[in-house]
């Protein structure tokens, strides 16, 4: 019995993973049917499956590069590094606050922190070697991360479509209040071409702010580990720049940009696989209020900001 029930968690994935990357589903059916899996089955390939979804995350990224034109990538990035470095102060001061009031480990805490603040598993997976947490604070951190991204990848759309909110503005608001690059990325693919090119532009420049943050963490800790660099960002400018001033490769580009989007629908595909029982049970009520008050404050705040026209591109 146990025989056959691998043998079909293991079709069951690979019939999963076909579908998604054949480009009929959406990305956050892609998420859903991740996630039916994670909750019903013991994954086989777990340790695979985040590796493949890091790489192919950030290949997605550059792919995504080859739709959009430079012009608007940089005015795009300039607005939004002034937004980003603001909403980052915000919410680190309010993590190490939360933390303490709910009593939430430090390492745990400020994982939590960072995760919420820019890039979420991403900034948690670049953080981690420098503060050396244990493997508890570890799965706390990236399990409430995990959870709030797949909630706001659902939810995010629909609060969007029910607020009437423009393109640029539901772009923007993804950007700022959304965890990880993928969840933002399928968020605003779903709303729309230009919510798409402005949430990815200044979600990468909020990414940015990972490389500063490393190396003050790595400061006051007095930590010599290696500083991970989101490399991936230059190459997504790089393509930017071949759209936008190399016509030799216009039939090329649409290709490109395609297998981006097809690229980061398996991704949350694959993130939600990772996601089970055992991982929400793990987080624990503390760490999670934490999580999702961090969450809530920046979401609302900027959602305010953005349709009171403060926060505009």
């Amino acid at each position: 019995m146990n025989l056959l029930s691998k043998i079909n968690s293991k079709t069951v994935f690979f019939v999963a993973l076909i579908l998604t990357a054949s480009g009929i589903v959406s990305p956050p059916l892609a998420l859903i049917v991740g996630l039916c899996y994670g909750f019903s089955f013991a994954h086989p390939y777990h340790v695979e499956s985040q590796n493949l979804s890091k790489l192919l995350l950030k290949l997605a990224v550059i792919g995504l590069g080859f739709g959009m034109n430079l012009r608007q990538v940089i005015h795009a990035g300039k607005a939004g590094f002034v937004y980003t470095a603001i909403s980052i102060s915000g919410v680190m001061l309010l993590g190490w606050l939360f933390g303490r009031l709910l009593h939430v480990s430090k390492k745990a805490s400020y994982l939590i922190t960072v995760g919420t603040a820019i890039c979420g598993g991403s900034a948690i997976a670049a953080i981690a070697p420098i503060t050396n947490p244990n493997d508890e604070e570890m799965a706390m951190s990236l399990g409430t991360v995990f959870v709030l991204n797949s909630v706001a990848l659902l939810l995010f759309p629909l609060i969007g479509f029910a607020l009437h909110l423009t393109q640029t503005q539901f772009g923007l608001w993804a950007a700022l209040a959304i965890h990880d690059t993928s969840s933002v990325v399928g968020a605003a693919a779903k709303y729309g071409p230009q919510s798409l090119q402005i949430a990815t532009t200044v979600k990468l420049t909020r990414a940015l702010w990972i490389i500063p943050l490393a190396i003050a963490t790595a400061y006051f800790t007095k930590s010599k580990a290696k500083i991970q660099l989101p490399w991936f960002i230059l190459f997504f400018c790089l393509a930017a720049v071949a759209y936008t001033y190399i016509p030799a490769g216009k039939a090329l580009y649409p290709v490109l940009s395609r297998l981006g989007r097809v690229g980061l629908t398996v991704v949350l595909f694959l993130i939600g696989t990772g996601l089970s029982k055992e991982t929400v049970r793990r987080v624990g009520a503390r760490p999670f209020i934490q999580g999702i008050s961090l969450w809530a404050v920046i979401a609302v705040l900027s959602l305010m900001a953005i349709r009171a026209g403060w926060i505009t591109l």
